[in-house]
C-alpha cells in the first residue's frame, strides 16, 4: 500500500510541474544566518499606507526596518502571503506583490527572509483554514496543482524583486491541517502530508536551498506536535523545520519556555528535525516580562543540541496598542515610541 501511495504522490507532483509550464531556475549560493532573530513585518506596508510612522526609543522617527536592524540587532524578517486578500490594511493587503516589495525592502537592509503562506484568501490558523474562494470547488488533484503553481508564483515574484527567501513555511499553524475540508489532518492526514508536500517541492524547484517549515501553534504541546508533525512524517511528508508559535503571559511564560524547549528537543530527537520558533508574543503592557520572556527564549533555541535551533520571531512588534481590532500584543507605544520587549534579542 505505501509504495501505491508513494507512486500516485510522484505522479501528482509531476503533473503539478507540467501544469505551470516554468522553468526552474539554477539554485542560488547564498547564506541564511545561522540564527535568526527576527519579526513579522508584514503589517508595516499597509500601517505605512494608513499614514503610521515610527519612532525610536528617543523619539526619532525612523524606518522601522532600520530600528530593528540597528538598535535590536534583528537579522530577518517574516512575511505572509495571502492568495487573492481583500485590500483592507490589517485583514488582507499582503498580496504576492506587495509581500515581493517589502521583502526586498528588507533585503536592502540585509535582512534574511521568511515567507508565511497561507493558502487562504484571510487569516488561516488553528480556527479556520479556509480555502481561497478561487479554490473552492477544485478537486484533490486541482487543489495540489494550485497549491503547487501559487508557492512557484510566490517564489518567482519575490526573485523578481531579487529576494531568494531563506525559509518558506507551507501553511500557517496547520494545527489540524490546512485548506479544509480536503487538508483536515482529524479527517485525512495522508491529505495534509500530499499537501505538504505539494508546497515542499514547489519550492524546491525553484530554490533547494530555501528551508521549508510546517508551522504549528501551541509550541508547549508536546501532544499535538508528535500527533502532527509525527503524523506528517508516517504519511511521507517532507519538509526541512518544525515550526512553534508561543504566546504566554506575564505569570506563566518561564514554565511554558521550558515546556517549548523541552518539546523543541523532542522533535530534534524523534524526528531528526531543526527548529523554529516562528512566533512570539506578550501584552505589549508588560513590557519587562515580554523582554525576559524574548532574552529566554532566544537563549535557550539557540542552545539547542546540534544548532538545531534556528531562531525566534516576534510576532507584528511594529504594531500599537489594539492595532486592527485590538491586537495587544506589539512592542510599540500609541506615542509610537517602543517598549523594552525588544531589547532582549540583544
Amino acid at each position: 500500500m505505501k509504495k501505491r501511495l508513494s507512486l500516485a504522490l510522484v505522479i501528482a507532483m509531476c503533473l503539478s510541474l507540467f501544469s505551470l509550464g516554468q522553468v526552474a531556475p539554477t539554485a542560488e549560493v547564498y547564506a541564511a544566518p545561522s540564527f535568526a532573530k527576527g519579526a513579522d513585518i508584514s503589517w508595516v506596508a499597509g500601517m505605512e499606507a494608513q499614514g503610521y510612522k515610527w519612532k525610536d526609543k528617543n523619539g526619532v522617527q525612523r524606518d522601522i526596518l532600520d530600528i530593528l536592524r540597528q538598535d535590536y540587532k534583528i537579522n530577518s524578517v517574516r512575511i505572509r502571503v495571502f492568495v487573492n486578500p481583500t485590500n483592507d490594511y490589517g485583514n488582507g493587503y499582503m498580496n504576492k506583490d506587495r509581500a515581493a516589495a517589502l521583502a526586498a525592502r528588507a533585503k536592502s537592509k540585509g535582512m534574511s527572509v521568511m515567507l508565511t503562506l497561507h493558502y487562504s484568501d484571510s487569516w488561516a490558523d488553528p480556527g479556520k483554514q479556509t480555502k481561497p474562494a478561487a479554490w473552492k470547488n477544485y478537486t484533490f488533484q486541482q487543489l495540489m496543482d494550485a497549491v503547487y503553481n501559487h508557492t512557484r508564483d510566490v517564489m518567482f515574484t519575490m526573485q523578481s524583486k531579487g529576494v531568494t527567501p531563506d525559509w518558506v513555511q507551507i501553511g500557517n499553524e496547520t494545527n489540524n491541517g490546512m485548506l479544509w475540508e480536503d487538508g483536515r489532518a482529524s479527517v485525512s492526514m495522508r491529505n495534509y502530508a500530499w499537501l505538504v508536500n505539494t508546497g515542499h517541492n514547489a519550492v524546491k524547484s525553484v530554490n533547494s536551498g530555501t528551508k521549508t517549515i510546517v508551522h504549528l501553534a501551541n509550541g508547549n504541546d508536546n501532544s499535538l506536535y508528535r500527533w502532527n508533525i509525527g503524523g506528517l512524517i508516517s504519511n511521507g511528508a517532507n519538509f526541512d523545520i518544525v515550526g512553534m508559535s508561543l504566546y504566554p503571559s506575564a505569570s506563566d511564560w518561564s514554565a511554558l519556555v521550558n515546556q517549548t524547549v523541552s518539546n523543541a528537543n523532542d522533535m530534534i530527537n524523534t524526528y531528526g528535525k531543526e527548529v523554529m520558533i516562528s512566533e512570539i508574543g506578550m501584552d505589549y503592557n508588560q513590557p519587562a516580562a515580554a523582554k525576559s520572556f524574548v532574552a529566554d527564549i532566544v537563549k535557550k533555541i539557540q542552545a539547542l543540541p546540534g544548532g538545531k535551533g534556528k531562531g525566534v520571531f516576534y510576532w507584528e512588534p511594529g504594531a500599537t496598542p489594539g492595532y486592527n481590532g485590538g491586537y495587544g500584543k506589539g512592542a510599540w507605544q500609541s506615542d509610537m515610541k517602543p517598549t523594552i520587549a525588544l531589547e532582549g534579542f540583544l
